[in-house]
């Protein structure tokens, strides 16, 4: 397994000292992973490892980990919860490539273009059985729920992206129910399902789930501003990744609504909709989001979200890592910029 300390950079010092915290746990749910991807069917490991192997920052366990520490939590249940949010994730993303026709995922070739769909569809709906077996050791019904509502919200979510895809008619309203739903939900239920665990009251509990929800939106819109703002080098994505895909991100609503004319609309509905772009088009496209600040307008959601899941976490006593955790939320909003 990777070393998942290799995936953070040296100057993140809130997230730095949250994986120290968590080292040994993280080892114990790498441990886990790899346990629970054998299978008497060879090309079940090989798909899967396939992207567990290929790292990733691994957030999303992080966070169920820490957020158990922050309740007070000590036994080995949050081990098997972070592994599941973890397989759930990967889940996610096979069942994502295969449906954006993805080519790459985290540097590699994606699982889809080396196995074909059919296989990389069916491991992940293995991973999503192996979550729920881990789920269930746990012998909680609540936890059951969490993870079990955020897997049915996730799918819903894909269905829901589905019908955006392409589509410039897409409100600021549903653009946010996607995000919440695909990405914002994950992140929710892992933060909840600790405080779950731990018993730690209804009030802390939905604090956590509060963190965890306005964490993931936040994460997701500094992720659209990224592709046309970020370092590519540092980020491990090209530059324009999803206007060339014709992605209907936060920065391209946000410079559709700022058109000057006509022509400048119909720009955008070529290029975006109609999926027909030119040499010089992500030029033209970024000229006109700086002019009409679509990136930093983003950016600026993504810090009123960033604002809120750190109040959430007002209600837990004053200690180190509350405070690394409502630090981890300025990483997620201003990272590889």
């Amino acid at each position: 397994m990777t070393d998942v300390m290799a995936a953070f950079r040296p100057a993140d010092k809130p997230l730095d000292r949250i994986m120290e915290l968590v080292r040994g746990d993280m080892g114990a749910v790498d441990t886990i992973l790899s346990d629970q991807l054998n299978s008497s069917t060879d090309l079940i490991p090989k798909v899967a490892a396939h992207l567990i192997a290929a790292g990733g920052k691994r957030v999303r366990p992080v966070l169920t980990l820490a957020s158990a520490r922050l309740c007070g939590y000590e036994g080995d249940n949050a081990v098997r919860l972070a592994a599941a949010v973890e397989f759930i994730h990967t889940a996610t993303l096979l069942h994502d490539d295969v449906v954006d026709g993805s080519a790459t995922r985290r540097g590699k070739p994606a699982a889809n273009r080396l196995w074909g769909n059919k296989p990389t569809i069916l491991v992940g709906d293995f991973l999503f059985s192996r979550a729920f077996q881990l789920m269930v050791e746990t012998g909680s019904v609540e936890v059951l729920r969490i993870l079990s509502t955020a897997s049915a919200v996730i799918a819903e979510g894909e269905v829901m992206q589905l019908a955006t895809a392409n589509n410039l008619a897409t409100t600021e309203a549903d653009h946010l129910a996607v995000i919440r739903a695909k990405t914002a939900a994950l992140f929710a239920a892992a933060t909840e399902v600790s405080g779950a665990l731990s018993g730690a009251g209804p009030e802390r509990t939905e604090a956590l789930r509060v963190y965890g929800d306005c964490l993931g939106i936040a994460f997701q819109l500094a992720d659209d501003a990224l592709d046309y703002a970020g370092d590519a080098g540092a980020t491990g994505k090209e530059l324009g990744d999803d206007f060339r895909e014709g992605k209907v991100t936060a920065p391209v609503l946000n410079a559709y609504a700022a058109a000057r004319d006509d022509e400048e609309r119909a720009f955008w509905k070529r290029v975006i909709e109609a999926s027909d772009q030119q040499n010089g088009d992500l030029d033209r496209a970024m000229t006109l989001m700086h002019r009409d600040r679509a990136v930093e307008r983003t950016l600026e959601d993504a810090r009123r979200y960033g604002a809120q899941a750190k109040a959430a976490l007002e209600i837990f006593p004053a200690s180190p890592l509350r405070d690394d955790l409502q630090g981890l939320v300025d990483y997620v909003v201003d990272r590889d910029r």
